[in-house]
């Protein structure tokens, strides 16, 4: 050791010392993420507003952190929340044991299961890092009707996921070409 070596360390410590100092403004201004980031999971809906989720439970079985619940209930034609035979009547992702791997998302037959970009995750109590149906269901948009109601896009699941996208779209047309004439 030499007699100069406490000299040196402290060469280091001086030579940041008046250095501008590189702070992160995380809370107020958030981190942009990459557009396939793994983050908080959404249930996605179709745009008459009824769930895509079918309630087969094959995003839980595909889970390696055992992190996903569903339990699937029957659609009947008075109480009808998606275009199949069930849906998911109880979803809920542990956010204690999720570690973001997507295999529930490529496991999802319907693409009712994706995930957002939202990444803070965090909480200090661990009952609300529990999702339930509610905390993940996808908001209701403009011309989407709150579940449940009568399927709108047609009349049996072929047309929901088949030919979907088509009726929306002219649904969305009729009610542009409505909404002028509506006023007068």
């Amino acid at each position: 050791m030499g007699v100069f070596d406490p000299v040196k360390g402290f060469g280091v410590t001086f030579g940041t010392m008046f250095k501008k100092v590189v702070t992160e403004e995380y809370p107020e201004v958030k981190k942009v993420t990459a557009p396939r980031f793994h983050g908080r999971h959404q249930l996605n809906r179709h745009p008459d507003g009824l769930e895509k989720c079918v309630g087969c439970e094959l995003c839980a079985w595909a889970c390696p952190a055992d992190a996903i619940f569903v339990e699937g209930g029957d659609n009947t034609d008075e109480e009808r929340y998606s275009p199949g035979e069930r849906y998911g009547a109880d979803y809920q992702i542990n956010y204690l044991r999720c570690i973001g791997c997507g295999l529930c998302i490529e496991a999802c037959p319907t693409r009712s299961l994706t995930m957002t970009n939202e990444y803070e995750l965090a909480d200090d109590d661990r009952q609300k890092l529990i999702f339930t149906k509610e905390d993940l269901l996808a908001p209701l948009l403009a011309g989407m009707e709150q579940p449940p109601h009568p399927m709108r896009l047609g009349e049996n699941e072929q047309d929901y996921y088949v030919n979907g996208p088509q009726l929306a779209a002219q649904g969305n047309q009729a009610q542009a070409k409505q909404a002028p004439g509506a006023g007068q």
